[in-house]
């Protein structure tokens, strides 16, 4: 084997195995994600945008029992739960950060499958995309829906 023979050797067996981890970790985020809504799916939403989470056999939230206030995360599971029935009105005004994280569970679902199916680069996208001012952004809406949440669970909503 010339030396040329090999170096197109170990560049096709590079190539393969940056494909196959490629694959690997979208199987992973396919999974993950698709646990998620499927769990959402089989769920029933909570009246009043809470509470939905004591179906799967967890307590009341311990913010609302000894504070009388929702946590940052209250909301979340119902918001999941309707966008999964396709309720996206009753998710956005029960939480609206939990549901737009309920959809981008869902686009990141949808992103996983094309990348297992065809190998698709688009975890370098997205990579090339976040970075810290989208990271303060979000976190700056989580702190909005909950903030939205706190004043809705107070009936100003």
């Amino acid at each position: 084997m010339t030396e040329a023979q090999q170096q197109l050797g170990n560049e096709r067996s590079g190539w393969f195995d940056l494909l196959f981890a490629r694959r690997v970790v979208a199987a992973m985020v396919v999974l993950a994600c698709g646990s998620v809504l499927a769990v959402a799916a089989w769920l029933e939403p909570a009246d009043g945008g809470m509470g939905t989470h004591t179906q799967l056999g967890l307590p009341p939230c311990s913010w609302i029992v000894t504070m009388n206030l929702p946590c940052p995360t209250c909301g979340y599971t119902t918001a999941f739960t309707n966008v999964a029935h396709g309720n996206f009105g009753a998710a956005f005004t029960g939480q609206p950060f939990g549901a737009l994280l309920a959809c981008a569970t869902a686009v990141f679902f949808v992103g996983g499958l094309v990348v297992l199916v065809t190998g698709a680069p688009l975890g370098g996208v997205l990579c090339r995309f976040w970075t810290m001012r989208v990271t303060w952004i979000v976190l700056g809406m989580m702190i909005l829906g909950w903030g939205y949440t706190m004043l809705r669970f107070r009936g100003f909503f």
